[in-house]
């Protein structure tokens, strides 16, 4: 079982709106995450190698919640809050403590407009509050003729092979039943699309294995797919960068030397490989008609 934690903030105001993801406000219900993915950058060793072992839940989420957003729509300030920015906002526990919901029934409150970016197929469980809000959100002045809808649902993937991601992402949802999900997403009626991130160099990046995840996506209703390359951080036991380089030593043992290659430099790929890579995206969000970004 997770602990339960008191937060003193629960809303997290960025200081730029990412292009992406175009989040004004960041909101993490949780903290760890039983999703288990080893290229996470959050890993470290605050969190270990099994980072659903630090599990915490935010028990009083709701109340901070409530108090700031309060204020927040008194002054005016509606803007895109993006669940989550270091955690998954339904995690597997969120079936028992709803704690996503009850946050997402204060957003409707106040009428905030929400990103919910997640592995999960639970999120359609508040298709009906996130209708609600879709319908009824305040959006920032500069985004309402773009985009003019209070609820943007994303599904991160990284692979729709079940069997790499089980290696990669061993505790989230299969990428098999997050690609329905997003295809029901798309048929309700929602803005939704895929955070194709973090590619995996030889394995999910390569021209065949992009064409097929995007034709996939293009098929299931994806109206924009957002294509970024891996990062790998740290050295020690629990970091990223060491726990992927295991996990492919003892599964794609051929790859060891080309990832060392990559990342001999630092935590991104090499300028070269990335050109190759972006090409590649560009001209796939092109013949399939999808554009790399929300708006």
């Amino acid at each position: 079982m997770p602990r339960t934690i008191q937060s003193k903030t629960i809303l997290n105001k960025t200081k730029k709106r990412d292009a992406w993801f175009l989040d004004d406000y960041t909101l993490n219900p949780y903290s760890g995450c039983s999703f288990n993915c080893l290229y996470c950058y959050i890993r470290g060793s605050k969190y270990g190698t099994y980072m659903e072992e630090k599990l915490s839940i935010k028990e009083n989420a709701v109340q901070l919640l409530e108090k700031q957003l309060a204020i927040k729509a008194k002054k005016g300030q509606h803007g895109f809050v993006v669940m989550s920015s270091a955690t998954d906002p339904y995690l597997q526990f969120e079936k028992t403590f709803e704690i996503t919901r009850k946050l997402l029934e204060v957003m409707l409150k106040f009428h905030f407009p929400v990103h919910i970016i997640t592995k999960s197929d639970l999120v359609e469980r508040d298709f009906d509050l996130l209708k609600r809000i879709d319908e009824s959100a305040i959006l920032p002045e500069d985004l309402e003729v773009k985009l003019n809808r209070g609820a943007l649902i994303t599904f991160s993937f990284s692979t729709i092979d079940d069997n790499t991601g089980f290696i990669f992402e061993p505790g989230a949802t299969p990428a098999s039943v997050r690609l329905k999900t997003l295809e029901k997403t798309s048929k309700a009626g929602f803005k939704t699309g895929v955070s194709l991130m973090p590619l995996l160099p030889y394995i999910s990046d390569t021209p065949d294995a992009l064409d097929k995840m995007y034709a996939a996506f293009r098929d299931a209703g994806a109206q924009y797919i957002m294509p970024a390359s891996l990062t790998l951080f740290g050295s020690g036991p629990h970091d990223s960068k060491t726990l992927m380089m295991r996990a492919l030593t003892k599964y794609f043992p051929e790859l060891v030397e080309k990832y060392s290659a990559l990342f001999r430099d630092g935590y991104s790929l090499a300028a070269a490989y990335q050109r190759k890579l972006s090409a590649i995206t560009r001209e796939l969000n092109k013949k399939y008609a999808v554009p790399d970004r929300i708006v």
